[in-house]
């Protein structure tokens, strides 16, 4: 737990870092270099993911995640922290039958990182009863080849009632 939440911080604080650097004009970064990319295309990236979750195949699912990628998985206590550990935790959270609804997407785009934040919820089948959970998110992007990859996952339930503070 201390090192995921170590990764997290550390990431976070590094691109609040790119962020306030490139602001000042101390870091510039080379838009040539950056891939082409908006706000649209990194918004079908959810799609594509949720498309996954659909086929019921733990392995469509890993596709969407770079090798080392980490997982703080919505319906586990349990951080993955590469393709093998994340293809586990889809192998049971596919047989609820998840199929996911973006209900707030912010997206912020940073050269060949991407950070998709919101809410979303699942329509789940528990025990052969429709079920909604409710979560927020964080999808953390990496262009990696020609491709954006997931690099870091959160996802966890909405503690509060609507409404609450």
């Amino acid at each position: 737990m201390n090192r995921t939440l170590s990764i997290s911080l550390s990431l976070i604080s590094l691109i609040l870092l790119i962020s306030a650097t490139q602001t000042k004009g101390i870091l510039e970064v080379d838009s040539e270099k950056c891939p082409q990319v908006d706000k649209s295309e990194i918004a079908k990236l959810f799609h594509r993911w949720n498309a996954s979750l659909k086929t019921g195949q733990a392995s469509e699912v890993v596709k969407n995640y770079a090798p080392d990628a980490i997982l703080l998985p919505t319906v586990s206590n349990q951080v993955r922290h590469n393709r093998a550990e994340i293809r586990e935790y889809f192998g049971e959270f596919l047989k609820l039958q998840p199929v996911g609804t973006m209900k707030e997407e912010n997206i912020r785009i940073f050269c060949d990182v991407a950070i998709a934040s919101g809410r979303y919820s699942f329509n789940l089948r528990k025990n052969g009863k429709p079920e909604q959970l409710k979560a927020r998110y964080t999808f953390v992007y990496k262009k990696i080849g020609n491709n954006w990859l997931i690099e870091e996952h959160h996802s966890s339930a909405i503690p509060e009632k609507q409404g609450s503070v």
